[in-house]
């Protein structure tokens, strides 16, 4: 599949840290994608212009990062059939629990997936997971990416096994 693009929309620019890992494991996945702010209480009528428009530009998927009521994600999935994954963003005095909740807990018939809270890079992942559905290079990247990780886990256990936990721990620091 040519030119797979993924959607990556943030309530304000203050969420642009946040979403950085995202961005980051699209790229490093080789899927292009698009960032834009669109508020779903300032700008509501472009946000909902975005989502109702995503599918016909190209995109497969949504990933929308929202703190506090965290509505974004939820406005998106209304205006659109294309899966929307929200990453809830810690801020504030509930330290985006309520962001998480207001994330899961949409209604039926309008599905929001939702990540760990600042979990961008996994949204990125769950993305390129519906993308490799219908896309084998994207999959193969996802394989290969589950195997790094792998080794990564075993180079750890061998060294651990090497240097005993108090020898592995002096050598972290």
């Amino acid at each position: 599949m040519a030119d797979l693009l993924v959607g990556v929309v943030v309530g304000s620019d203050s969420d642009l840290p946040v979403i950085q890992g995202a961005c980051e494991m699209l790229e490093q996945l080789g899927i292009a994608y698009e960032v834009v702010i669109a508020s779903a209480h300032r700008t509501p009528e472009k946000a909902a212009e975005y989502a109702r428009s995503a599918a016909e530009r190209g995109l497969l998927a949504i990933i929308a990062a929202a703190g506090g009521a965290a509505h974004l994600p939820g406005v998106l999935a209304a205006y659109t059939h294309l899966p929307v994954i929200g990453v809830p963003v810690q801020t504030g005095a509930l330290n985006g629990v309520d962001a998480l909740y207001s994330i899961v807990q949409m209604p039926a018939g309008v599905p929001v997936a939702a990540v760990a809270i600042n979990g961008a890079k996994n949204a990125a992942l769950l993305a390129a997971r519906i993308i490799s559905i219908a896309d084998p290079s994207v999959r193969e990247k996802l394989i290969q990416y589950k195997m790094e990780l792998a080794s990564g886990v075993e180079a750890k256990a061998a060294r651990l096994a090497q240097l005993g936990v108090a020898g592995y721990l002096a050598a972290q620091k």
